[in-house]
């Protein structure tokens, strides 16, 4: 029999067992940007500013089954005659994680969750930048999955050492 609430088509129970993931929110959890020596900076014809970017990621468990993942950004653009611009910010999300395997919870929520904010923290951060007098800063993707092979290679290297 048909139900008429999702559109004609027959509702069906996912199956027992299957991970389900939610996204409850996103939010901005820290945003600044340093604009230091805005009036006081001569850019010289040709001279490119250096952009150091850093990205770190982080999740903690908020309640049953939902956790907050996040990506901490940093951007420092600067060149000969100092700073131009400091941006850092803490972009994060609200996940409903049901039937996750425990070997499986810490990569889905480091890799995949920020995989799904990254698109997001890209754009505020375009917009922040523009709105801060400068051309936009567009990111590039960013691979999570590997950013998190390094993190967990440098743990076992300092497990080792201890």
């Amino acid at each position: 029999m048909a139900d008429e609430k999702n559109g004609g088509a027959a509702a069906t129970a996912s199956e027992p067992g299957q991970m389900q993931v939610q996204v409850l929110g996103q939010h901005i959890k820290d945003l600044s940007f340093e604009n230091p020596n805005v009036g006081k900076l001569q850019i010289k014809e040709g001279e490119n500013p250096a952009v150091q970017l850093e990205v770190n990621v982080d999740a903690q468990r908020l309640g049953p089954d939902v956790y907050e993942s996040s990506i901490s950004f940093t951007a420092t653009a600067s060149h000969s005659g100092g700073t131009i611009y400091v941006l850092e910010i803490v972009y994060g999300g609200a996940f409903r994680l049901q039937n996750v395997p425990p070997q499986a919870l810490e990569p889905f929520l480091l890799v995949n969750c920020p995989t799904l904010l990254f698109p997001f923290l890209r754009r505020i951060v375009a917009d922040v930048t523009r709105e801060g007098g400068y051309p936009p800063l567009w990111l590039d993707p960013v691979d999570f999955g590997a950013l998190y092979l390094r993190r967990q290679q440098e743990l076992a290297k300092t497990a080792e050492k201890q």
